[in-house]
């Protein structure tokens, strides 16, 4: 089959790079969910190629929080995790809402570890696409992913991308990278799902994630803090309770990651300056905290939820979608990164069993299992988050939950282990097998 792919531009600053190269698989985007499926298939003993837009280090906006389900990916990885290493860790979760603070540890079961951590992003990001590189992985940075190379059945079979300065400016040149599989771990945006026509599910929720870094004593909590009442002005001036949290995660360096999550399940979705909600919150914390605009190491930043699997399908024509690309953020809790580590494994497995298969036919038939073994996993799951991401979108359901959830305790162990998605995988106790039967009871869609 001919394949088409604009002509490379001229060659800028950098000539002497080839302007072709093939791999068994492309991975674009070097976040958690592209480095754990280019580290997976490396260690299988494939040719992959890792594409990372930026240079390392670089930011992402994000809590940095990583619970008991991405810590286990990360042990799987065969990454070190301890705090010599340069993790934060904490014993569980603290909530505070209604004039009542609920501390709870991480549930005790065999499925996963019995920690959390906590790492900037800037760090966590580049030793997973470090570690993919020494599995084997091909990572190459400054490498823009602008437009996928089709054959004339429309299947991706490579991508092109710009060569980027250290200034992060296009050199001018552009370089074809071609692979039979192809994985879009590009983010929320996802250039590169986008250009395959797969847009955004307006059903499903979204959210937005607004931080900062803040000089403070309390970085080394041993607990995630997780506040519930976040207020805003209405249009009349009245104050609204927002559908979201917000947080205190310490890093264990001096500093903690403050910020909050918002749903757009509200009626004040999208009309509010959620950067103005999160100085206010700051502004109320006891002086004792020391976080405060004095504090502040950065500026505020903020980013896009996509939420239960908000773009689909997750595999057609060659292209898989992992991480958020894909949408693979929790709808209770606003979690993505265990999702995008999980998604990484699965795919790799997926993909080597695809690449020996013997026919085009069967490898096709083989990378159609992505979808469902996804859904498998966590589209009853998801679908239960998208219900009650609607049903905290009404500010009086909001308002019950916290004054009459917080005060009973046995509650709120359920509801963490619900909500961070932490039941006994294998048999377990009566909430373990609730949480499955919950799942299992909704459509995965």
């Amino acid at each position: 089959m001919s394949e088409h792919h604009p002509a490379a531009a001229p060659a800028g600053d950098q000539v002497t790079l080839p302007r072709e190269e093939s791999a068994d698989v492309i991975v674009v985007g070097a976040g958690p969910g592209g480095s754990a499926t280019a580290a997976w298939l490396a260690k299988a003993g494939r040719d992959v190629i890792l594409l990372e837009k930026a240079s390392f280090p670089r930011d992402k906006v994000c809590g940095d929080g990583l619970t008991p389900r991405a810590v286990r990916q990360i042990i799987r990885l065969g990454i070190p995790t301890a705090e010599t290493d340069g993790w934060a860790h904490n014993k569980g979760l603290r909530i505070i809402g209604g004039g009542m603070q609920l501390q709870l540890d991480w549930p005790d079961v065999a499925s996963f570890p019995s920690y959390g951590m906590v790492r900037h992003r800037e760090d966590l990001d580049e030793v997973l696409a470090r570690h993919a590189a020494t599995c084997g992985a091909r990572l190459i940075e400054r490498r823009n992913v602008t437009t996928p190379v089709l054959d004339d059945d429309g299947r991706i079979v490579g991508v092109v991308a710009k060569v980027m300065n250290e200034r992060g400016r296009a050199t001018g040149e552009t370089i074809t990278y071609r692979a039979p599989v192809v994985v879009a771990a590009d983010g929320v945006s996802s250039r590169l799902a986008i250009a395959m026509g797969r847009e955004k599910r307006e059903d499903r929720p979204m959210g937005v994630a607004v931080r900062a870094y803040y000089e403070t004593p309390r970085h080394n909590d041993t607990h995630l803090e997780s506040h519930l009442e976040l207020w805003t002005k209405g249009e009349r001036g009245e104050d609204i309770l927002m559908p979201g949290y917000g947080w205190l995660f310490g890093l264990g360096d001096g500093r903690s990651n403050i910020g909050l999550g918002i749903l757009n399940t509200s009626e004040a979705f999208g009309r509010t300056d959620y950067k103005d909600v999160m100085r206010r919150w700051v502004e109320s914390m006891p002086a004792e905290w020391g976080i405060s605009e004095a504090t502040i190491t950065g500026p505020i930043k903020s980013a896009a939820l996509p939420m239960a699997f908000n773009r689909q399908p997750l595999y057609d024509k060659g292209l898989l979608l992992v991480g958020d690309s894909g949408g693979m953020v929790n709808p209770f809790n606003g979690e993505g990164i265990d999702y995008a580590l999980e998604a990484g494994h699965v795919a790799a497995e997926v993909i080597t069993q695809a690449l020996a298969a013997p026919t085009a036919a069967e490898r096709e038939q083989t990378l159609q299992l992505y979808t469902s073994r996804m859904k498998e996993m966590h589209g009853g799951y998801f679908t239960l988050g998208r219900h009650f991401a609607r049903l905290i979108g009404k500010p009086e359901v909001m308002r019950l939950a916290t004054k009459y959830g917080l005060p009973r305790t046995t509650l709120m162990r359920f509801l963490l282990k619900l909500m961070a998605n932490l039941p006994e995988e294998q048999g377990g106790k009566v909430d373990d097998r609730l949480i499955h039967a919950m799942t299992r009871m909704v459509p995965s869609a």
